[in-house]
């Protein structure tokens, strides 16, 4: 067996669920889960349509490249989303099933297993594919935490001079799971130039992008490296997703934009992985990326719950609105000294309403774990249902 699978450390849910093993929760209350980010809204009918109306499709292996008409609907998404030059979607633009699996894959093509020093660096907190791509790749992940006063973004400025040049791949997620926080332009001008002083190529994880609370959307890498005058996108990667956007986490449809060199090898490492997209979902896809109205509307169900929703945590916790996603990261601490886990495991019990340890969403990094006494919520559900949850929470909190 492969040893490095010895490194990968359990799932945020299966320490969840190890954490409530034993624990009945009170059967006067209905159980609400706000501990998993799958989001609930209902798929808009016309992508179901256009899923069911090219069945035939399941008769024919797909290309692992994608159908030209996906590839330009993404191009062009990605262009009046960014205000982007035109894109070639033949080149740099990539389908991928989902997310997740490219962030891990990535990994698998841009580190050099025969270094043995190599880095992997991600955002802690951070989504656990980016620690368990590092470990299989050969590299070692190396955190960095987040910094409340930066409304979480994670603090390169702390990283030592010598960690950088070993820095294969970096990982970021803007807007961020769980804090939300979103990448200022300046901060990417620093991330780009580190990476062209060190080589090492930007992942930049946006599944979160079209969830927010401002006027304006969330910066890009691509709007951000347009803007600076990066031509071509040099070792940059941006992976985006419908989950989130469009309502279709069963779906798995994703794709991956960005510098055409690195895209022409991640195709050659996926012809042979065999991430191929189903000519279905292609096709419901493209329908998904050429439509913005179901995306507004979506948009303003979550904002109206998370207006709902944060007062009333907000008189028994330290927590604010994020800058975007679906997601609360709030502080435990505020009216008793109880921990992530005691808080999350006590609420369960008592409430039955399920929340994730941010602990159990961060790593013991540089003498702290910035998940420590937060707890990580995720809005997904409808508003009643997410409200009622916020009462259950703060009537718990004043038990305390």
């Amino acid at each position: 067996m492969n040893p490095l699978l010895d490194r990968l450390q359990p799932y945020p849910f299966e320490k969840l669920r190890a954490l409530f093993a034993g624990v009945t929760p009170n059967p006067a209350y209905k159980a609400i889960s706000l501990g998993i980010g799958e989001p609930k809204h209902p798929t808009p009918a016309f992508i179901q349509q256009a899923l069911s109306d090219n069945l035939n499709g399941l008769a024919s292996y797909p290309s692992t490249i994608g159908a030209e008409p996906l590839r330009a609907a993404i191009a062009g998404w990605l262009e009046r989303r960014y205000g982007l030059p035109p894109l070639d979607p033949a080149t740099q633009i990539l389908p991928v099933n989902g997310s997740r699996e490219a962030l891990f894959a990535l990994a698998q093509t841009v580190v050099d297993p025969s270094q043995k020093d190599a880095l992997v660096m991600c955002p802690n907190p951070f989504y656990q594919i980016y620690e368990g791509a590092a470990y299989l790749s050969g590299a070692q992940p190396y955190f960095v935490n987040s910094d409340p006063a930066r409304n979480f973004a994670p603090d390169y400025r702390n990283v030592p001079d010598d960690v950088w040049p070993r820095v294969k791949l970096l990982y970021l997620c803007s807007p961020g799971n769980p804090t939300g926080a979103v990448l200022s332009l300046e901060d990417w001008k620093e991330l780009f130039a580190l990476s062209d002083r060190h080589g090492f190529v930007i992942a930049a994880d946006e599944c979160y992008s079209e969830i927010y609370f401002k006027p304006e959307a969330p910066l890009g890498g691509l709007q951000a490296a347009n803007i600076l005058g990066r031509t071509g996108y040099p070792r940059l990667i941006a992976f985006s997703s419908l989950s989130k956007r469009s309502n279709v986490p069963g779906m798995r449809s994703g794709f991956v934009a960005g510098d055409a060199a690195i895209l022409k090898k991640f195709l050659l490492y996926r012809t042979y992985h065999g991430g191929a997209m189903s000519p279905p979902v292609q096709a419901a896809s493209v329908a998904a990326w050429n439509d913005e109205s179901h995306v507004v509307e979506n948009r303003a169900k979550y904002m109206a719950k998370f207006q709902q929703v944060t007062p009333v945590l907000q008189t028994v916790l330290d927590v604010d609105l994020p800058d975007a996603g679906f997601y609360l990261w709030a502080k435990v601490d505020k009216l008793a000294n109880i921990s992530d886990t005691d808080f999350a495991k006590r609420l369960y019990a008592e409430y039955n309403v399920t929340v994730l340890p941010g602990s159990y969403l961060a790593r013991d990094a540089h003498g702290s774990n910035p998940g420590r006494q937060r707890i990580r919520m995720a809005l997904v559900a409808e508003v009643d249902e997410c409200l009622e949850a916020a009462h259950r929470i703060a009537e718990f909190c004043q038990s305390l």
